[in-house]
Protein backbone atom coordinates (compact mmCIF):
# COMPACT_ATOMS: atom_id res chain seq x y z
CA UNK A 1 0.00 0.00 0.00
CA UNK A 2 1.57 3.59 -1.12
CA UNK A 3 1.35 5.38 2.03
CA UNK A 4 2.04 9.29 1.79
CA UNK A 5 1.49 12.09 4.39
CA UNK A 6 -0.70 14.92 3.05
CA UNK A 7 1.26 17.11 5.55
CA UNK A 8 4.95 17.68 6.26
CA UNK A 9 7.26 20.78 7.22
CA UNK A 10 11.53 21.14 6.82
CA UNK A 11 13.17 23.94 7.92
CA UNK A 12 16.34 25.16 8.19
CA UNK A 13 16.04 28.74 10.31
CA UNK A 14 14.37 27.38 13.09
CA UNK A 15 13.02 27.21 15.58
CA UNK A 16 9.22 27.42 14.92
CA UNK A 17 7.72 30.78 15.94
CA UNK A 18 4.97 27.92 17.06
CA UNK A 19 5.55 26.42 20.22
CA UNK A 20 3.67 23.10 19.06
CA UNK A 21 6.10 22.21 16.81
CA UNK A 22 9.18 20.42 17.36
CA UNK A 23 11.25 23.20 18.62
CA UNK A 24 14.74 23.05 17.10
CA UNK A 25 16.80 24.79 14.27
CA UNK A 26 16.15 22.71 11.76
CA UNK A 27 14.76 19.65 10.29
CA UNK A 28 16.38 18.41 6.99
CA UNK A 29 15.38 16.68 4.26
CA UNK A 30 17.41 14.09 5.06
CA UNK A 31 16.21 13.93 8.51
CA UNK A 32 12.27 13.67 7.19
CA UNK A 33 13.58 10.63 4.90
CA UNK A 34 15.17 8.65 7.48
CA UNK A 35 11.91 9.05 10.00
CA UNK A 36 9.57 8.49 6.94
CA UNK A 37 11.64 5.22 6.13
CA UNK A 38 11.04 4.31 9.96
CA UNK A 39 7.97 4.31 10.07
CA UNK A 40 6.65 2.89 6.72
CA UNK A 41 6.07 6.30 4.96
CA UNK A 42 6.74 6.61 1.35
CA UNK A 43 6.56 9.89 0.21
CA UNK A 44 5.23 13.15 1.65
CA UNK A 45 3.64 16.64 0.46
CA UNK A 46 5.98 19.78 2.08
CA UNK A 47 4.46 22.53 3.01
CA UNK A 48 7.17 25.69 3.17
CA UNK A 49 6.26 26.67 6.98
CA UNK A 50 5.91 30.44 7.65
CA UNK A 51 8.31 30.82 10.58
CA UNK A 52 11.59 30.09 8.12
CA UNK A 53 11.79 32.61 4.76
CA UNK A 54 14.15 29.91 3.38
CA UNK A 55 11.79 26.89 3.70
CA UNK A 56 10.57 27.54 0.08
CA UNK A 57 13.42 27.57 -1.50
CA UNK A 58 14.37 24.09 0.50
CA UNK A 59 11.60 22.54 -0.19
CA UNK A 60 12.42 22.80 -3.63
CA UNK A 61 15.72 21.32 -3.36
CA UNK A 62 14.31 18.34 -1.45
CA UNK A 63 11.67 18.08 -4.29
CA UNK A 64 14.26 18.04 -6.85
CA UNK A 65 16.78 15.72 -5.17
CA UNK A 66 13.78 13.31 -4.01
CA UNK A 67 11.25 13.38 -6.64
CA UNK A 68 9.85 10.09 -5.66
CA UNK A 69 9.25 11.19 -2.03
CA UNK A 70 8.43 14.97 -1.92
CA UNK A 71 6.37 17.11 -3.08
CA UNK A 72 5.19 20.45 -2.28
CA UNK A 73 1.92 22.78 -1.88
CA UNK A 74 3.68 25.97 -1.62
CA UNK A 75 2.83 29.63 -1.41
CA UNK A 76 3.89 32.98 -2.16
CA UNK A 77 2.70 36.67 -0.73
CA UNK A 78 -0.67 37.71 -2.40
CA UNK A 79 -0.75 41.07 -1.18
CA UNK A 80 1.75 41.98 -3.56
CA UNK A 81 0.21 42.24 -6.46
CA UNK A 82 3.74 41.91 -8.78
CA UNK A 83 3.36 38.82 -7.71
CA UNK A 84 0.30 37.46 -9.61
CA UNK A 85 2.17 36.43 -12.74
CA UNK A 86 3.53 33.67 -10.89
CA UNK A 87 -0.11 31.82 -11.02
CA UNK A 88 0.96 30.79 -14.95
CA UNK A 89 4.31 28.94 -13.68
CA UNK A 90 4.18 27.73 -10.86
CA UNK A 91 3.55 23.52 -11.45
CA UNK A 92 6.95 24.36 -13.80
CA UNK A 93 8.73 24.59 -9.87
CA UNK A 94 9.77 21.60 -8.78
CA UNK A 95 7.73 19.19 -7.06
CA UNK A 96 5.25 22.45 -7.42
CA UNK A 97 1.38 20.20 -7.08
CA UNK A 98 -0.28 23.75 -5.68
CA UNK A 99 -0.42 26.14 -3.38
CA UNK A 100 -1.16 26.12 0.82
CA UNK A 101 -2.43 29.05 2.88
CA UNK A 102 -2.94 28.70 6.61
CA UNK A 103 -3.16 32.53 7.55
CA UNK A 104 -0.77 32.36 10.20
CA UNK A 105 0.61 35.87 10.56
CA UNK A 106 -1.29 38.97 11.89
CA UNK A 107 -1.40 40.66 8.37
CA UNK A 108 -2.79 37.59 6.27
CA UNK A 109 -5.66 37.00 8.85
CA UNK A 110 -8.50 38.71 6.87
CA UNK A 111 -6.94 37.68 3.20
CA UNK A 112 -9.96 35.43 3.16
CA UNK A 113 -12.26 38.46 3.91
CA UNK A 114 -10.65 41.64 2.39
CA UNK A 115 -10.54 41.29 -0.80
CA UNK A 116 -6.59 40.14 -1.31
CA UNK A 117 -7.22 36.95 -2.16
CA UNK A 118 -10.58 37.26 -4.58
CA UNK A 119 -8.17 37.61 -8.00
CA UNK A 120 -6.72 34.10 -7.05
CA UNK A 121 -9.60 31.76 -6.95
CA UNK A 122 -10.65 32.39 -10.74
CA UNK A 123 -6.75 32.30 -11.65
CA UNK A 124 -5.99 29.38 -10.12
CA UNK A 125 -9.15 27.60 -11.43
CA UNK A 126 -8.02 28.90 -14.81
CA UNK A 127 -4.36 27.12 -14.12
CA UNK A 128 -5.49 23.63 -12.98
CA UNK A 129 -3.68 24.97 -9.56
CA UNK A 130 -5.55 22.90 -6.39
CA UNK A 131 -5.06 25.22 -2.81
CA UNK A 132 -4.91 24.22 0.41
CA UNK A 133 -6.34 26.55 3.06
CA UNK A 134 -6.38 26.48 7.01
CA UNK A 135 -9.64 28.02 6.84
CA UNK A 136 -11.68 26.65 9.93
CA UNK A 137 -13.14 30.08 10.05
CA UNK A 138 -14.39 30.44 6.71
CA UNK A 139 -15.82 27.13 6.46
CA UNK A 140 -19.50 29.14 4.91
CA UNK A 141 -17.00 31.16 2.58
CA UNK A 142 -15.34 28.47 1.14
CA UNK A 143 -18.80 26.58 0.25
CA UNK A 144 -19.29 29.97 -1.61
CA UNK A 145 -15.72 29.96 -3.19
CA UNK A 146 -16.38 26.26 -4.36
CA UNK A 147 -19.73 26.78 -5.67
CA UNK A 148 -18.83 29.96 -7.89
CA UNK A 149 -15.28 28.10 -9.26
CA UNK A 150 -16.43 24.54 -9.80
CA UNK A 151 -13.21 23.62 -11.61
CA UNK A 152 -11.17 24.52 -8.67
CA UNK A 153 -9.53 21.97 -6.29
CA UNK A 154 -10.07 23.35 -2.72
CA UNK A 155 -8.35 21.36 0.61
CA UNK A 156 -9.35 21.89 3.74
CA UNK A 157 -6.34 21.38 6.50
CA UNK A 158 -6.41 19.67 9.91
CA UNK A 159 -10.26 18.53 9.84
CA UNK A 160 -11.06 21.97 9.85
CA UNK A 161 -10.04 21.38 13.43
CA UNK A 162 -10.58 24.44 16.41
CA UNK A 163 -7.46 25.81 16.79
CA UNK A 164 -6.05 24.74 20.10
CA UNK A 165 -9.35 22.71 21.11
CA UNK A 166 -8.91 19.47 22.53
CA UNK A 167 -11.24 16.29 22.03
CA UNK A 168 -14.77 16.91 21.24
CA UNK A 169 -14.05 20.96 21.25
CA UNK A 170 -11.15 20.45 18.22
CA UNK A 171 -13.91 19.34 15.76
CA UNK A 172 -16.24 21.91 17.06
CA UNK A 173 -16.79 22.86 13.50
CA UNK A 174 -17.28 19.52 12.25
CA UNK A 175 -21.29 20.33 10.90
CA UNK A 176 -20.01 22.66 9.03
CA UNK A 177 -17.25 20.97 7.12
CA UNK A 178 -19.40 18.14 6.80
CA UNK A 179 -21.81 20.42 4.97
CA UNK A 180 -18.85 21.24 2.06
CA UNK A 181 -19.00 17.80 1.21
CA UNK A 182 -21.80 18.23 -1.56
CA UNK A 183 -18.99 20.22 -3.36
CA UNK A 184 -17.08 17.82 -5.21
CA UNK A 185 -14.19 20.14 -5.81
CA UNK A 186 -13.88 20.50 -1.92
CA UNK A 187 -11.50 17.72 -0.13
CA UNK A 188 -10.47 17.62 3.34
CA UNK A 189 -6.82 17.11 5.16
CA UNK A 190 -7.74 14.52 8.11
CA UNK A 191 -4.19 15.56 9.44
CA UNK A 192 -2.82 15.63 13.00
CA UNK A 193 -5.29 13.68 14.26
CA UNK A 194 -3.50 12.35 17.42
CA UNK A 195 -2.61 16.14 18.25
CA UNK A 196 -6.44 16.53 18.75
CA UNK A 197 -7.24 14.31 21.53
CA UNK A 198 -5.88 14.62 25.19
CA UNK A 199 -6.22 10.68 25.62
CA UNK A 200 -3.06 8.30 24.55
CA UNK A 201 -2.91 6.30 21.75
CA UNK A 202 -5.03 5.43 19.69
CA UNK A 203 -6.86 8.41 20.55
CA UNK A 204 -10.29 5.97 20.34
CA UNK A 205 -12.00 9.07 21.16
CA UNK A 206 -12.02 11.03 18.03
CA UNK A 207 -11.89 8.41 15.75
CA UNK A 208 -15.76 9.09 14.65
CA UNK A 209 -14.83 11.94 13.23
CA UNK A 210 -12.38 10.72 10.62
CA UNK A 211 -15.56 7.95 9.54
CA UNK A 212 -18.04 11.33 9.66
CA UNK A 213 -15.24 12.65 7.28
CA UNK A 214 -14.82 9.47 4.85
CA UNK A 215 -18.02 8.58 4.78
CA UNK A 216 -19.98 12.05 3.52
CA UNK A 217 -16.71 13.17 1.24
CA UNK A 218 -15.64 9.74 0.10
CA UNK A 219 -12.36 8.47 0.25
CA UNK A 220 -11.22 10.06 -2.54
CA UNK A 221 -11.50 13.19 -1.11
CA UNK A 222 -10.35 12.18 2.55
CA UNK A 223 -6.35 12.47 2.96
CA UNK A 224 -4.61 10.91 5.73
CA UNK A 225 -1.29 12.75 6.85
CA UNK A 226 0.28 14.21 9.99
CA UNK A 227 2.14 17.33 10.52
CA UNK A 228 4.21 15.36 12.11
CA UNK A 229 6.99 17.64 14.06
CA UNK A 230 3.31 18.65 16.01
CA UNK A 231 2.39 15.19 16.84
CA UNK A 232 2.41 13.70 20.44
CA UNK A 233 3.43 9.75 19.15
CA UNK A 234 5.74 8.63 16.48
CA UNK A 235 5.15 8.85 12.89
CA UNK A 236 4.53 4.83 12.91
CA UNK A 237 1.95 5.28 15.24
CA UNK A 238 -0.06 8.12 13.02
CA UNK A 239 0.26 5.63 10.17
CA UNK A 240 -1.44 2.72 12.31
CA UNK A 241 -4.19 4.73 14.27
CA UNK A 242 -5.57 4.29 10.67
CA UNK A 243 -4.15 1.55 9.44
CA UNK A 244 -4.87 -1.05 12.13
CA UNK A 245 -7.33 0.86 14.45
CA UNK A 246 -9.77 2.04 12.39
CA UNK A 247 -11.46 -1.35 11.14
CA UNK A 248 -14.29 0.27 9.24
CA UNK A 249 -11.62 1.60 7.09
CA UNK A 250 -10.17 -1.38 4.86
CA UNK A 251 -9.41 -2.77 1.30
CA UNK A 252 -9.55 -0.03 -1.25
CA UNK A 253 -11.03 2.97 0.95
CA UNK A 254 -7.82 2.56 3.21
CA UNK A 255 -5.66 2.65 0.17
CA UNK A 256 -6.96 5.47 -1.16
CA UNK A 257 -7.15 7.29 2.09
CA UNK A 258 -3.56 7.06 3.06
CA UNK A 259 -1.82 8.10 -0.51
CA UNK A 260 -3.57 6.87 -3.42
CA UNK A 261 -6.58 9.97 -3.01
CA UNK A 262 -4.06 12.90 -2.54
CA UNK A 263 -1.81 11.62 -5.28
CA UNK A 264 -4.56 11.43 -7.99
CA UNK A 265 -6.27 14.59 -6.41
CA UNK A 266 -3.01 16.80 -7.00
CA UNK A 267 -2.07 14.87 -10.18
CA UNK A 268 1.19 13.47 -8.22
CA UNK A 269 2.38 10.46 -10.77
CA UNK A 270 4.48 8.02 -8.20
CA UNK A 271 5.23 4.66 -8.88
CA UNK A 272 2.77 1.84 -7.56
Amino acid sequence: MLIVDAQVHIWSAGPPGNPSHRQVNSYSAEECIRDMDAAGVDACILHPPGWDPNSGKISEEAAAKYPNRFAILGNFPLDKPENRSLIDSWKQRPGMLGLRYAFTQPHQQNWMTDGTMDWLWPAAEKAGIPIALMASNYLPLVGKIAERHPGLKLILDHYARVRDGKDDAAHGNQAALLALAKYPNVAVKCTGAPGNSSQPYPYRNIHKYTQQIVEAFGPERSFWGTDITRMPCSWKQCVTMFTEEMPWLKGRDLELVMGRAVCDWLGWKLPT
